[in-house]
């Protein structure tokens, strides 16, 4: 059974189809990325799974139940988390406020001293700045706390949609490096990236979208190896 499994899945805009029978599935531990073109359909993949964007057919299971037409509200409780692309914090209040609000969830309060403890170890940076409102962090600080609330609801999965976006070098080495001790640390991690490359490279598998379909899967290593993917649809 599968952690994560989304079968023939579409998704529209209005008269837009931006998912045309996207299939793809996640195991528990591992870290999968989704790459691929701008409106390639990535984003759309990730709000559907949160139950953001409604299906227009297909079927998402989570560890092996429907939740096609579950609420967003309740995908949060069952462990599907996802950190948005564009860090959505709350701009006019602590870091430490932010991070309260990540166990905002029934799941998650009963532990909420434990795992603000966790990701202030998880990134020191953080609690150095607990005092400080969001809006005055550097953009690799902002991001440090968008993933540190999100581990705050203690996801079973945990979606990043474009976390090292607009990071400067040493920030996406650090934000990658933190994704693999997630991982390593039991929380599974479905990763959107356009840095290709890295993503891959860190990545257990990957699956390609191209105009809202999958276009190839398999181990991270296998798809950079492949000359004619990187070429065609890459960029690489």
């Amino acid at each position: 059974m599968h952690l994560l499994e989304t079968r023939d899945l579409c998704v529209s805009y209005g008269a837009v189809s931006a998912l045309k029978g996207c299939s793809l599935y996640v195991d528990e531990g591992e870290l999968i990325s989704i790459v691929g073109s701008n409106g390639a359909g990535k984003t759309t993949v990730c709000k559907a799974i949160s139950g953001l964007l409604d299906a227009a057919d297909g079927e998402i299971l989570f560890c092996g139940e429907p939740i096609t037409a579950a609420p967003s509200h309740d995908r949060v409780e069952m462990g599907i988390i996802q950190c948005p692309e564009g860090r959505h914090l709350f701009p006019g209040m602590t870091v430490m406020e932010n991070i309260q609000m990540g166990a905002f969830c029934r799941r998650a309060r009963a532990k909420a001293a434990e795992n603000t403890q966790y990701v202030f170890g998880l990134f020191p940076r953080l609690f150095e700045r607990k005092s400080q409102y969001a809006n005055t962090l550097s953009g690799g600080e902002q991001q440090m706390l968008a993933i540190a609330r999100a581990l705050m609801a203690m996801p079973k999965l945990l979606i990043l949609d474009e976390p090292s976006l607009g990071l400067s070098p040493i920030n996406v080495q650090l934000i990658f490096e933190k994704l693999e001790e997630i991982r390593s640390g039991g929380t599974t991690v479905l990763l959107v990236e356009q840095n290709v490359e890295r993503a891959l490279r860190e990545s257990t598998r990957g699956y390609v979208l191209e105009n809202g379909r999958i276009v190839m899967s398999g181990r991270g290593d296998e798809l950079l190896g492949d000359e004619q993917l990187k070429k065609a649809y890459l960029g690489i």
